[in-house]
């Protein structure tokens, strides 16, 4: 009896994780404690202003120190020189302070900050510490899950700064901002879970907005995914990037991304 209620939930808690995992945004829920995920993030934008694509390759490290506190380690590869150049590299700490678990249902909230640097050029007016620009990001993360259902939303501030050694922060941009995003994910199969080891099939929209805070120029994007998990440990994630509305300039805002991510349970027996 003990085996099987132990059965039952586990795969209620993978059921209830398995929605949680967004593309480009982070939910309020961690990494489980003593766990290692390695996420192998890439993206594909179209330059705006002159022809072709650039490439981002983004490989990140993240392990759970315990249930409420994770960290997290980020390189900066890309080739906007024409060949893979590494730009930088980041770290971020994520706190969860608030917990309230029910049957099918749990909501979550957390704390974060993150701080890159980043030795590329300076080419648009949106601040982006992850893979553009050296800066700090504090903000603020809330979860609902309902059964098959996540609902995600943060707030942040973000501040640029030079990019040493070549580059230093222009004068006539605005170098802070607040970022603001609203996720959906709803887990499509299957219908029924018996097994965690079944794959799971999540679909997926979140909308990723910022606003510069000296001048108020902003813009706001959409980013529709579908996700793989399978055997509850190995995941696939495909999505696009379409901007909706800006007044900024961007390079390229528009594009897609594949991310491979794995994560390596109970590395502490």
């Amino acid at each position: 009896m003990r085996k099987l209620l132990f059965v039952f939930l586990t795969i209620s808690s993978q059921t209830l994780l398995s929605q949680e995992l967004f593309v480009v945004t982070d939910p309020a829920s961690n990494v489980p404690a003593n766990s290692l995920a390695v996420n192998i993030m890439q993206s594909t934008f179209k330059e705006k202003f002159e022809p072709g694509y650039n490439y981002h390759l983004m490989p990140e490290i993240t392990y759970g120190v315990n249930k409420n506190l994770m960290v997290r380690g980020s390189a900066f590869i890309s080739t906007r020189s024409n060949e893979l150049y590494g730009e930088g590299g980041s770290v971020m700490a994520k706190y969860r302070f608030l917990s309230s678990d029910d049957l099918n249902s749990h909501f979550r909230m957390a704390a974060y900050g993150r701080y890159s640097f980043n030795r590329a050029d300076i080419h648009q007016e949106q601040i982006e510490i992850l893979g553009h620009n050296t800066g700090f990001e504090t903000g603020i993360i809330a979860t609902k899950l309902i059964h098959k259902l996540a609902i995600s939303s943060s707030l942040s501030f973000e501040k640029a700064l030079d990019n040493k050694p070549n580059y230093p922060f222009p004068d006539y941009l605005g170098n802070n901002a607040t970022n603001y995003n609203l996720s959906f994910g709803k887990l499509m199969y299957p219908k029924k879970y018996t097994s965690f080891k079944q794959t799971n099939i999540n679909l997926m929209v979140e909308f990723v907005g910022q606003t510069i805070n000296e001048n108020g120029k902003s813009y706001l994007d959409v980013v529709p995914a579908i996700q793989f998990i399978f055997n509850s440990q190995a995941r696939l994630d495909f999505a696009y990037r379409q901007e909706l509305i800006s007044s900024m300039v961007r390079s390229a805002p528009n594009g897609f991304y594949l991310n491979l991510y794995y994560t390596f349970f109970n590395l502490k027996k």
